[in-house]
This record gives C-alpha cells, structure tokens and sequence, in this order.
C-alpha cells in the first residue's frame, strides 16, 4: 500500500496497516524536521483516544495529554453560559475523567516517527516529489492523505464540493495569568467563534475565527498590540501574560469529496473534507476515517477481498459522518455568527435547553466526542 502525506493522518494509519501485516510505503514532500515543526496543537475526542490506546499510543502520549475536564459555552451576544463536565458523557467514556485532551504536534509527531521506524513493514520516503514507485507494480490501496489542497484528489480527477467561509482561522500560543488549567472554552461572537485551549503550565492555545482579512490584519500586529485585542475579547477573568508563537491566519471552508474511492484508490482526511475548527472536530474526523479503514482491512484479511471493494465500503461507511459533521458546524457558524432577531431568539431557546435539561447536554457532549452515529459510540 502506499500513503501520500505523513502528517497526523498519514502517519497514524501508516502505523496502523503496518501493525495489520500490511506493507505501507509512506510518502510526503517535507522532511521529518519540517513536519514535526508545525506549532500548533489538536482538540482530542473519545473517539481518537480509543484509536490511539488500539494502536499502543495513548500511554506514551499521556504525559503530554492535557485534560480537560470542563467546557464552557458562552454566546457573548446574549451573555448566556453552558457548562459541560464529565457527569455529562455516556456510556464507557464515563469511565474517563475527561471531556476531551489537548495534544500538541510536535510530540506527537515526534511518537509516530518514532514508531514508523521501528516498523519493519513501513517504507518512509520523506522529503521527495511525485508519487511512490512501487517497483513497476500497482499497490493494493493508493491512499492520499496529503491535506486540503491534495495534489493526488486532483490528479485522480475525483470532485470536491467546496464552499468558502467568510472567515478565516487565526491560531497563536499564549500564556494566561491564574487560569484554570483543565477549563476549555468555546465562545461565540458576531465575527465568529473562538476557543480557548489549555495546553498545561498556563501555556493556551487561541483559536480565532473572523473575517479572513481581520485574521491577516491581526497576524501582522506587532505582539503587544495583537495582546491588546485578544484581551478584549477574553471572558472576564483571563488575562493574557505573553504570546508564545508566531499567529497564524489561514482561509476556512467547508469542503466534501463526494466519491472518497475511485477503484483502489482513497481519499483520507482533509483530501477528502473539512469543515469550520467550531468544536474542535477536524483532527478527530480525520481519525475517524483511519478508524473505519483499519477496521475494514482487519476484518478482511482473511478473505481474498478486492482493493477496490474496500475502498468501496470505505466511501460508503464514511460519508453519513462527513455530511452529518459538516452540516452541524456549518448550522453552528451560521447561527451564531450573526444578530438577527429571529436566530438570537433560537439561540436563547436552545441554550435554555441545554442548561435545564441533562439528557440533552449529554446527546450534544456525544455528538462532540464519538461522532453523531450511533455506531461510531
């Protein structure tokens, strides 16, 4: 098999193919260095710990997993607040003190290198162009998972629904004085949400959405003036100390490859979707597909299955999510980033419910962290 991209979805699931006798050719046009570099950090959910302890990960990661065990939900137009604990998970995620984990890239990218290598099974081609020689023969699976702007999707000719947002993302690192170390918040404001994730040692990391050009602006402030904004939006009660990395603004959009195969082949990740960070549900879809892939080739591998049945069954397993997912954030955005009457009346109703009501806290908490099927719980 050969795997186009060795960020956090291509190298997990290179790891887990390995790890299900298969042999995996992993390939990607940066160089480790360049890779693990990234400054930035991911919103874990239930689903991608129960990947991650399949896979032997999860407790070499725990010391630098930072839990968090309450979320707050605040609308700052209607000065109304949610929170979320663990008395509001279900089932088996009960069991774990935690609504969900904050995990920086850069160890966990150090992890799956460090376990690609030591697999006997996996090929790594870093740092090299165009797509793996499999010595004349084609592969069973061709598998991209070499991002949004996937060079592969586009020379397979496979469509992409695509939508741009009116926003952008602006991501940066700070330290908070005397914050609460285990309390994530996600905010919405008219120009878009805004999470607030704990990273350990009063380090957080800003996620900021708003309109692209604002996004652009505010990256290019020099530190203490783009301080000065972000505490005039912060809940009373966190104050901002230093900024920690350099900002950066990309460009959202909600995105959907409707064919995720094309024969053997198979779009994984952000090659095949994406949708708005509300939530902090991307890195955990992502996941999700390298879940049900994992699962079809385990449950195949005593049968004489064609590639491309697999990959079949794949598109079809995957997109309920990926539609389910995309329409929840793209409805969040849309009615939370904007004053009009009507929506703000909506607004006071649903978040009337969730404070009132348990069950319905704990459907939405669900939702967040394993997906809104039932079987993916």
């Amino acid at each position: 098999m050969t795997i186009a991209g060795a960020g956090p979805t291509g190298a997990l699931l290179a790891l887990g193919l390995a790890r299900r006798h298969c042999s995996v050719i992993l390939q990607d046009p940066l160089s480790q260095e360049q890779i693990q570099a990234r400054s930035r950090a991911y919103a874990l959910t239930h689903s991608s710990r129960r990947l991650l302890e399949r896979l032997d990960l999860w407790e070499p990661l725990t010391e630098h997993l930072i839990p968090f065990q309450a979320l707050r939900l605040e609308d700052q137009e209607l000065h109304r607040v949610v929170m979320f604990g663990p008395g509001d998970l279900g089932g088996a995620n009960r069991c774990v003190a935690a609504i969900g984990w904050i995990l920086d890239h850069q160890p966990l990218m150090a992890l799956l290198f460090d376990r690609l290598r030591s697999e006997a099974a996996v090929e790594l081609r870093l740092a090299s162009q165009g797509s793996p020689d499999v010595a004349g023969s084609r592969p069973d699976l061709e598998i991209a998972c070499d991002g949004p702007g996937s060079p592969h999707r586009k020379q397979w000719q496979l469509p992409l629904w695509n939508r741009p947002y009116n926003q952008g993302c602006l991501t940066l690192k700070v330290r908070l004085r005397d914050p609460d170390p285990q309390l994530a918040y996600e905010l919405f404001r008219a120009e878009g949400p805004l999470a607030v994730l704990p990273l350990g040692d009063r380090t957080f990391q800003i996620v900021w959405s708003a309109p692209l050009a604002r996004c652009q602006e505010r990256a290019s402030l020099p530190g203490p003036r783009l301080l000065d904004r972000l505490a005039g939006v912060l809940p009373a009660g966190l104050e901002v100390e230093a900024l920690l990395d350099q900002p950066c603004a990309v460009p959202l959009q909600l995105s959907l490859a409707p064919q995720l195969h094309q024969g053997h082949r198979l779009l994984v990740g952000e090659a095949g979707h994406r949708c708005h960070p509300v939530g902090g549900q991307g890195l955990n879809l992502c996941w999700r597909d390298v879940a049900t892939l994992l699962d079809l080739v385990e449950g195949h591998a005593s049968a004489a299955v064609p590639a491309s049945r697999i990959a079949r069954r794949y598109g079809r397993r995957r997109l309920p999510d990926l539609i389910l997912v995309g329409l929840a954030t793209d409805a969040l955005v849309r009615l939370f980033s904007n004053r009009q009457p009507l929506l703000l009346g909506l607004r006071r109703i649903a978040l009337a419910l969730l404070q009132r009501s348990p069950s319905l806290r704990r459907l939405a908490l669900a939702a967040m962290t394993d997906g809104p099927l039932p079987h993916h719980r």
